[in-house]
């Protein structure tokens, strides 16, 4: 999903039937509080919102590359991961990385049992993958990617972009550091933290990307 910055405001349309509210942007993009974000999910639950240290973004609709791409990733890992104790979720569920940021992954895998039959939000992913868009690719590779660093369940997070052939691997080695993998058209994708292994072609399929950056 692609989201849209903004503090939120409720305008309630009515129309005679059940519809999503219209959401209200300030321009001024002021922080609110969590008890503030959690009201707003209780009163909008037609629309997702990521918190990222007081500031929202609502989720909206992206690209048809953008959700081919999320949709092969998330076919990719579930068919690899059927027989593995990992779930695989899509932008639809939350992940709490802490008081602070809670966020909407295009992707996210989870292994550990804590995880499981959560009813809110899940706490303790393996791996994360963002779909990248010329309006949140300064937000994934910066703020967002900071944090997935620091979250200790984390192993590996993929950035992948929907407008170029390209995909980007982080992933955590021994004593806490980070290695970034840059890949191309003819290159596998291998997911340690798995124990998997992809084309970078499948990736891709059905979209109409052709340009690499790396030819």
């Amino acid at each position: 999903m692609k989201p849209i910055e903004g503090q939120a405001r409720l305008s309630p349309h009515n129309t005679g039937k059940k519809r999503p509210m219209a959401i209200e942007h300030n321009a001024g993009n002021e922080r609110i509080s969590l008890e503030e974000y959690f009201t707003l999910l209780e009163k909008d639950p037609e629309h997702g919102y990521e918190y990222l240290d007081g500031r929202i973004y609502m989720m909206t609709g992206g690209t048809p590359d953008h959700s081919i791409i999320g949709s092969n990733m998330n076919g990719i890992l579930r068919d690899h991961l059927r027989d593995s104790r990992c779930i695989v979720y899509n932008s639809d569920v939350y992940l709490q990385l802490s008081e602070r940021y809670r966020v909407c992954p295009d992707v996210t895998v989870s292994c550990d049992p804590r995880d499981r039959g959560v009813q809110d939000v899940i706490r303790y992913p393996s791996l994360v993958v963002e779909v990248l868009s010329p309006t949140t690719e300064a937000r994934d590779r910066g703020q967002k990617s900071l944090q997935y660093r620091a979250c200790p369940s984390i192993q590996e997070y993929l950035l992948i972009s929907s407008e170029f052939l390209l995909v980007e691997v982080f992933r955590r080695e021994k004593h806490g550091f980070w290695t970034l993998c840059t890949l191309g058209p003819n290159d596998i994708i291998e997911l340690n933290s798995l124990g998997i292994s992809f084309t970078f072609a499948e990736i891709y399929q059905n979209t109409s990307i052709t340009e690499s950056p790396l030819l």
